[in-house]
């Protein structure tokens, strides 16, 4: 079965249209890459397409192209899709970096819990709003509650893995066993490098490192901090002793950067409206 729109495009379908990606709102734009080889594969050529990463306001041309008008209708429903979704995620990482500043660092491992299609697209995004995609660059073991539990305890589960020797040890905790302030002390103690404060609740890193500042290993281990983190809460968290802030659906799970797709010239001589 055809494509209606080859009737409807039958007395244009050899005129050029000149065509363009349009922001309706502030951001950040990512994905240019995916837009590019979606626009090779329509057989559109690229007049001009902004840089990965690049900041755009209202009525900012993301990307101008010509072609046929039936590849002008199949990027109107290829393009928008490829750009609004991961420049919106790209948008709310530099939000939260940007209200973080230099400390605590903003990571965002949540990109993981998405469908594997999906994935990819989501860290690179991430990554281009300037946040990490990982609690930590160098190579870890993320021992998580699970690993715990099924080791059977902290102490036990780091000394599982005290040979391997190439990797930072990265300890999630909650509070499962006792209080998580002393989780963490027992963490730090049986060489724990991170130690990933879980909870959601700001007042547990307070105590968390206080303790670990009584006992003397506060200088051994970086501090993470995740659960619902909003853009609202920086400011609080800001005033803690925290090395590494985990956002996640705040930033996966961010709106797509408005933006629409306008013909702006054909080749019969028609001026640009826009």
């Amino acid at each position: 079965m055809g494509d209606i729109r080859d009737d409807i495009f039958r007395r244009v379908a050899h005129h050029r249209v000149t065509a363009a990606v349009i922001a309706e709102a502030e951001g950040l734009v990512a994905e240019t890459g995916s837009a590019e080889r979606a626009c090779g594969e329509l057989g559109l050529t690229i007049d001009r397409l902004v840089a990965e990463g690049s900041p755009v306001r209202p009525g900012d041309q993301i990307l101008r192209f010509f072609g046929r008008p039936m590849q002008v209708a199949l990027a109107e429903e290829r393009l928008i899709g490829l750009l609004a979704k991961p420049s919106g995620i790209a948008t709310a990482a530099r939000r939260f970096v940007e209200r973080a500043g230099e400390k605590p660092r903003v990571v965002c491992g949540a990109w993981k819990k998405m469908p594997p299609t999906l994935k990819e697209m989501i860290r690179r995004a991430i990554s281009t709003g300037g946040a990490g995609e990982r609690i930590s660059p160098t190579p870890f073991l993320y021992l998580d509650k699970n690993y715990v539990r099924m080791m059977g305890g902290i102490r036990e589960t780091l000394e599982a893995v005290v040979d391997l020797r190439d990797y930072l040890r990265v300890v999630q905790m909650e509070g499962a066993y006792q209080d998580i302030a002393l989780e963490a002390e027992e963490a730090a103690l049986y060489g724990a490098d991170i130690i990933f404060v879980d909870s959601g609740r700001s007042e547990d890193v307070g105590r968390v490192t206080e303790r670990l500042n009584r006992s003397g290993v506060r200088n051994r281990v970086e501090i993470a901090f995740g659960g619902n983190i909003r853009i609202e809460d920086i400011a609080v968290l800001k005033a803690l002793d925290l090395d590494v802030l985990d956002v996640g659906r705040q930033i996966v799970d961010a709106p797509l950067l408005d933006m629409r797709l306008e013909v702006v010239a054909t080749d019969e001589g028609k001026q640009e409206s826009i």
